[in-house]
């Protein structure tokens, strides 16, 4: 029989910098992966804890600002594999694929930040790669988008101001669009650790 693994990706102190973090949408995404991890390990299922590097670029994501380390109150335990990527991605410039195979795992279950972009690439490449994935939604977090037009270069007010701005609910709500059925199968918090949310 495979095991599990629990895949969280990206809970780090580089979001938390950043402007853009006003708008998150759970900024107690730290608390909702903690319940996961503790319901993972309680299960005898594996924990994987994976932080995005972005080296000499000078900005929140480089490890020499030291900024890339889990969000207080996470803590691996002894054994648990933390592994460091550069791409959206947990598996392309990780070991991650062959660390799950060396454990027997057949289904992988992704959480962490940001929904869209390095939650759900994840999600889409586990699939493709094999695994039955399970996407928690509940257990990721991320913010209002701003149209690509203004992406870069807007403030939070801008991004706020803009008409075409796309909310967390509305970037959460698509992701699980695209993902549940043909890439993943969409949990919630409760369902994985059996103890209702604070909403």
């Amino acid at each position: 029989m495979s095991r599990t693994a629990l895949i969280v990706i990206d809970v780090q102190e580089s979001f938390r910098v950043r402007p853009n973090w006003q708008l998150v949408n759970h900024p107690d995404i730290a608390e909702r992966v903690d319940r996961l991890v503790r319901a993972a390990r309680d299960a005898g299922d594996l924990v994987v804890w994976v932080l995005h590097t972005e080296p000499a670029t000078g900005g929140a994501f480089d490890p020499a600002n030291g900024h890339v380390r889990l969000i207080d109150g996470l803590e691996p335990l002894p054994g648990e594999p933390m592994l460091t990527k550069t791409s959206h991605n947990a598996f392309t410039t990780t070991n991650l694929q062959q660390l799950l195979t060396q454990h027997g795992v057949g289904e992988i279950v992704v959480c962490g930040i940001r929904t869209e972009q390095c939650c759900e690439t994840t999600a889409r490449v586990g699939s493709d790669l094999g695994y039955d994935v399970v996407f928690v939604s509940g257990a990721t977090a991320t913010m209002a988008l701003a149209h690509p037009s203004i992406r870069d270069e807007a403030t939070v007010e801008e991004i706020l101001a803009d008409p075409r701005t796309l909310t967390a609910e509305q970037v959460v709500e698509r992701t699980e669009y695209v993902l549940a059925g043909r890439f993943a199968t969409i949990r919630t918090l409760d369902e994985l650790t059996g103890v209702p949310v604070a909403s």
